[in-house]
């Protein structure tokens, strides 16, 4: 039912999926070593096919979209946002919104201030524009997989294999401590008043790995904004919550401008 493709996109083979047939183009923007169907299986499966056409894929080195494992020099994320400009260039697709979780929120928020002209609306959720010590004090219990949900875990190493727990060892070290030591933890803190778009925030109060104070952090600092708390929520509230996420995101992106 669902036929994913491969796509050359500079010196990139990416891996992505085209879903439905709507007037309202969506890029979904997975998180950190995140692939289409581990991080959004609700969105492909619940959003109106007949209103959107969303196109979620594997950013270079994540997923299908290897090798080569993904280089995780502190421009990665800005990269990226280059990539996912250009892929949605190559399928055609003019203007869109960006749904990003987590690492694919700070993607997408690039990729709107970069690109306001094709940039319609943003979703974003559990993500951050910079990091702190706390923050890396968090990462550090979470380097070791074995602290991980076993759903979630288990799903990770069908995509990467035994050797998942050394490339996110390798994210935690390289990006999350790279860009601490580099940049002073700056992700993308003089791209938010670039933004210009209508923007979502979600949260969870109950994040572990993202507080709270990030999200308001980006309600404060991204004109145009709205933000909505799950109380009980986690990290992944569009899965855990998926229908009344699902709900909340297709009408904030029907909303007229």
């Amino acid at each position: 039912m669902f036929q994913e493709d491969i796509i050359k996109i500079g010196d990139n083979n990416i891996n992505y999926l085209k879903v439905g047939n709507g007037p309202h183009n969506v890029l979904c923007v997975p998180g950190a070593l995140g692939s289409i169907w581990t991080n959004f299986k609700p969105q492909i499966e619940g959003f109106d096919r007949e209103m959107f056409t969303l196109v979620a894929w594997d950013p270079p080195g994540y997923g299908k979209s290897r090798p080569p494992e993904k280089d995780f020099r502190t421009d990665f994320y800005e990269r990226d946002a280059d990539c996912a400009y250009e892929l949605m260039k190559a399928l055609k697709l003019p203007k869109y919104s960006i749904l990003g979780w987590c690492d694919g929120g700070a993607v997408g928020m690039i990729l709107a201030a970069k690109h306001p002209e094709v940039v319609e609306k943003l979703v974003v959720w559990a993500s951050k524009a910079f990091i702190l010590p706390r923050d890396l004090l968090i990462y550090d219990k979470y380097r070791d997989v074995n602290e991980w949900s076993l759903n979630y875990k288990s799903e990770m190493v069908e995509v990467y294999g035994e050797h998942f727990a050394s490339y996110w060892a390798k994210w935690t070290d390289n990006a999350l401590y790279g860009m601490f030591k580099a940049k002073n933890g700056d992700i993308c803190l003089d791209r938010l008043k670039a933004i210009k778009c209508p923007t979502f925030i979600l949260y969870g109060e109950q994040d572990p790995l993202t507080n709270k104070d990030h999200a308001i952090y980006l309600h404060n600092h991204i004109e145009n904004s709205r933000l909505h708390k799950y109380p009980a929520g986690k990290h992944n509230v569009h899965l855990k919550y998926a229908d009344d996420f699902n709900r909340r995101v297709q009408d904030f992106l029907l909303e007229p401008k």
